[in-house]
């Protein structure tokens, strides 16, 4: 699943025979997981990886097996405190439900859940939605990465190169961006050159599709 990394399937369920059984049903797809018998379990683990100065996580494709009901704080709770760390584009949750819970979870997945499976569940189903949520998770991974790259090229531009590129990119020839800079055309193509350079794109036209891209 490119070079993100080996995916990894978090368990937040308090029932330890549920957290074996799909724990080894991931197993027989090849597929890692850790379990955590509370939501409170799982949010130490968010506060550790979150840490100031910690590198970016999760770094690579990840999802959430997420319980409704659980003793102490709820899935639904653990749930909004994802949503308000912005992470279900990198750590997309699937909700586990009982059957009552089911309106809940469709509410959920209006607010951004990827999908919730009825308690039992088919294996082979279950599984087959884990695997789709971790492919979305390395989606959102490399678009994360991508962004990441584009700040740090913006990041090495100068002033003056951050001003001609807002003027290259909303389509103005070298003539009028000098004028509106007063500089000369020739220091406008330098600036324009190192810009193109450093953002590693080729034409006005890549610059500006590098710049409006979701992220």
């Amino acid at each position: 699943m490119t070079d993100l990394g080996l995916p990894m399937v978090y368990l937040v369920d308090d029932e330890d025979v549920v957290r074996d059984a799909l724990a080894w049903l991931l197993r027989s797809r090849r597929l890692l997981s850790e379990g955590f018998a509370s939501a409170e379990a799982f949010d130490r683990l968010l506060r550790e990886r979150l840490a100031p100065g910690a590198p970016a996580w999760p770094s690579g494709p990840s999802c959430v097996l997420l319980d409704v009901r659980m003793p102490g704080t709820s899935g639904l709770v653990l749930f909004e405190r994802l949503i308000d760390l912005a992470l279900l584009p990198v750590l997309p949750v699937i909700f586990l439900t009982g059957h009552g819970d089911v309106p809940t979870a469709v509410n959920a997945v209006k607010r951004g859940a990827f999908d919730f499976v009825e308690k039992p569940f088919s294996d082979n189903a279950l599984v087959d939605r884990v695997e789709q949520a971790l492919r979305a998770s390395a989606e959102a991974l490399l678009r994360r990465r991508g962004q990441q790259q584009v700040e740090r090229c913006l990041a090495e531009l100068t002033d003056r190169e951050r001003d001609v590129m807002a003027l290259v990119v909303e389509g103005m020839p070298n003539k009028l961006i000098a004028d509106a800079l007063n500089i000369s055309v020739r220091t406008v193509e330098v600036h324009r050159a190192r810009v193109f350079e450093k953002m590693d794109v080729k034409s006005a036209v890549e610059l500006a599709n590098l710049l409006r891209r979701p992220g």
